[in-house]
């Protein structure tokens, strides 16, 4: 009996277009957002979704409540699934985090698994929260099709650890807005990637 999980990242926030940092930040979906979530249920309606689970963060909610209308379906909203507390970071671009935290910042692109950055999660603690999340999301829901909304940065440590992957890879990974990510529990406990950053439903809207 597989469990299979649908990982999907939340559409395009206002800070996702403003390239700010935007962590634990409640930040609203753009029409794009809005739009690229209705693309994703619609590809997503082929599926057997079963249950919808999500991060209490608004872009994320968001997202997932437009998927859920498809399926007639309520959103659970879990805190640990929520983005990564990235802490001082927050609010600022990418060049002025450069500017003001040059060496942590460095540190980050090359070994994010080592970088402390001040009054934030560690990447390791992300990855804990939302895998002790996940593994009792999947307890609750063995044999259906999960389907679980986050946030890049979370998306990403949780699929490595799910494939037992270090964390020293996560710079390897590109999520983009509403792409949809599957990996197949088997019943072993074994895990499968099946899908990667997939955003394949996009292109219908160019």
């Amino acid at each position: 009996m597989t469990t299979r999980l649908y990982i999907a990242r939340h559409g395009q926030s206002e800070w996702n277009l403003e390239n700010k940092i935007q962590g634990i930040q409640d930040t609203n979906l753009t029409e794009t957002g809005i739009r690229q979530a209705q693309l994703l249920a619609k590809r997503l309606k082929s599926e057997k979704i079963d249950c919808i689970y999500s991060s209490d963060l608004k872009r994320a909610h968001e997202t997932a409540q437009i998927i859920a209308q498809e399926f007639g379906l309520e959103v659970k909203k879990i805190p640990e699934l929520r983005e990564m507390s990235f802490g001082v970071w927050e609010g600022l671009t990418a060049e002025e985090i450069n500017k003001l935290y040059k060496e942590i910042y460095q540190l980050w692109r090359i070994n994010p698994d080592k970088a402390v950055i001040e009054k934030a999660e560690t990447l390791k603690e992300v990855q804990k929260r939302i895998l002790i999340e996940t593994y009792n999301i999947i307890e609750e829901n063995r044999g259906k099709n999960i389907l679980i909304v986050s946030h890049g940065t979370s998306i990403k440590a949780l699929i490595l650890g799910i494939l037992g992957i270090d964390l020293s890879f996560y710079p390897k990974i590109r999520l983009d807005n509403t792409s949809l990510n599957i990996i197949d529990i088997k019943e072993d406990g074994k895990a499968v990637l099946v899908l990667l950053n997939d955003t394949c439903h996009l292109r219908s809207d160019v």
